[in-house]
């Protein structure tokens, strides 16, 4: 059985720019490992207009920042994941969480997920396509 992704985005607030919620089997997996007070990333870093969103999974294994914590990542540390293809599944792996020292196994480590690649990459175009977070002239 598959995870299952979803994208969506939240509009600017008074803190923050349009950032992205990442939900995995409907779980928010930011939220869970950032807390109430942080962010996810920002809509425009990973669903640029410009190019093709850095969430797209290759064979090429790649660390993404995916989140942090309400005192910054330069304070405590980002939400960092591998994403890599493997054929047709897509694998998130090798969590880094804020706040967990260095060296020392993180205390409530997310678990790898494995997307059925077609439905991953479906649901990010639909992300990509969806412009309606920017601000129009």
């Amino acid at each position: 059985m598959f995870d299952r992704l979803e994208i969506e985005v939240l509009p600017p607030g008074s803190r923050y720019a349009a950032q992205v919620r990442l939900r995995v089997n409907r779980e928010d997996v930011i939220r869970e490992a950032v807390g109430e007070g942080g962010r996810g990333p920002f809509a425009a870093d990973v669903l640029p207009a410009d190019r093709p969103s850095p969430l797209r999974a290759t064979a090429e294994a790649r660390r993404l920042e995916l989140g942090a914590p309400e005192c910054t990542g330069e304070c405590c540390g980002f939400l960092t994941v591998v994403v890599q293809r493997f054929g047709e599944i897509v694998q998130w792996s090798d969590w880094t969480m804020p706040g967990a020292p260095p060296l020392a196994p993180d205390p409530y480590p997310l678990p790898e997920f494995h997307f059925e690649a077609g439905q991953y990459d479906a649901e990010l175009a639909r992300a990509e396509a969806d412009r309606s977070w920017q601000a129009r002239p």
